[in-house]
């Protein structure tokens, strides 16, 4: 899904990055397993052995049995065994316990394929069934954005991330990672901050306090981003270490090569400004650790647009319901900072082809482990947007 805004010859975008990664449906990854005929009187028994014996613990979407009809409508059962081994089928090759019941059943096997990934859509589904049958679970989840944005909502992404690279750019000499917490019910700027690893980035001009959208992009048109030093950029942005040395998920080890001097291996700016956007909490609501538990007040979305609630009177539970957007696409301990505080859905400008967890090197989104998704989107600007920041930062610390 992309949404685009024509900008001259350069066209802006907000590409959702699924959970993961997208494939045309006759086009998805497979992975052979063996499999074998069976009698329809003992599939009832084998299942439950091999569930206990070789259950398909990352395969959990494919069915274990396949019927299909034959010679006059007479069903046929197959069973999945297992995994398929290097020998092909050769019994010699299967686990013992597998070998043990082709014998006890004088099975006969056969490699076939099964699909790698569960089905995200429907028409997946139906493709994968050509292979071997499989559960279909739509998302039970319906975040905005995922199905598209509208013009006014596009317009506000860009906006907000154009004002997230202005701050990732805006200390003198340095180019950093920027993270900024939004109420999108009353686009309200939460929390803004920069990466705070190295004592030597200037942190003059970031944004730590609430402040309305519009008046931070009067601010950020004044900033006058087409008269920068495109000549001295030729590669990607996001590619280049030279560029990105300071940027915190990018090179989440950078801390480690500090000899002396002050800086903290945790103060990525996603990291900052939540403790930013707590302790704003805690200065809204001085009172309220007194008047009940912080995790029993679990804040959905919808208190804060109905039932006449505003932002102001109900504390929220951690970051419930914000957007975050940020320069650069967050690493692994970012964005599972970011799970715990529950945020609704995560922006972010350029991919982290190092270690970035969105996407780029993994895919935390789509980890049903956890306890919490939120929907992750890339947006794409005009390149001179961003690059022309960067000449601008660079430049002016090297003068």
């Amino acid at each position: 899904m992309k949404n685009t805004e024509s900008a001259s010859p350069q066209v802006c975008q907000i590409i959702h990055i699924p959970e993961k990664p997208s494939f045309l449906p006759h086009l998805q990854p497979t992975v052979n397993v063996l499999a074998s005929v069976i009698e329809p009187k003992d599939a009832n028994t084998l299942v439950r052995k091999l569930n206990q014996i070789a259950p398909l613990e990352n395969l959990q979407h494919v069915k274990r049995v396949r019927k299909k009809c034959i010679d006059e409508g007479k069903p046929q059962l197959s069973l999945l065994l297992c995994l398929a081994v290097e020998n092909d089928g050769e019994v010699d090759g299967m686990p013992y316990e597998i070998r043990e019941i082709v014998k006890s059943y004088q099975l006969s096997t056969f490699i076939t394929k099964v699909c790698k990934y569960a089905a995200t859509s429907k028409e997946e589904w139906e493709e994968q069934g050509k292979l071997w049958p499989t559960s279909y679970h739509p998302p039970t989840y319906n975040i905005s954005g995922i199905t598209g944005f509208s013009e006014e909502e596009s317009q506000s992404v860009f906006g907000l991330m154009r004002h997230t690279i202005y701050l990732a750019t805006s200390s003198i000499g340095q180019v950093v990672n920027a993270a900024v917490i939004i109420d999108p019910s009353t686009k309200q700027v939460i929390a803004s901050a920069c990466d705070q690893v190295i004592s030597s980035v200037s942190l003059e001009n970031e944004v730590n306090k609430e402040g309305s959208f519009s008046n931070n992009l009067e601010n950020l048109k004044a900033s006058n981003l087409e008269n920068q030093q495109m000549s001295l950029l030729d590669g990607s942005i996001g590619n280049s270490k030279h560029l990105t040395n300071k940027v915190a998920c990018v090179h989440p080890w950078q801390w480690a090569m500090q000899s002396s001097g002050s800086w903290h291996p945790l103060w990525h700016a996603a990291i900052v400004a939540i403790e930013h956007s707590a302790a704003r909490d805690l200065q809204l609501f001085p009172d309220y650790n007194a008047l009940s538990p912080l995790k029993k007040q679990k804040i959905k979305e919808s208190d804060f647009k109905s039932k006449g609630h505003s932002y102001q009177s109900v504390r929220p539970y951690l970051c419930t319901g914000y957007d975050i957007y940020l320069a650069w696409e967050p690493c692994a301990m970012c964005a599972m900072a970011l799970v715990h505080q529950r945020v609704r859905r995560i922006f972010f400008s350029s991919p982290n082809y190092n270690a970035g967890a969105l996407g780029s090197v993994h895919r935390l989104q789509g980890e049903r482990s956890l306890n919490h998704h939120y929907a992750v989107f890339r947006v794409v600007l005009p390149e001179d947007v961003f690059r022309n920041k960067v000449v601008d930062a660079m430049t002016s610390g090297s003068g």
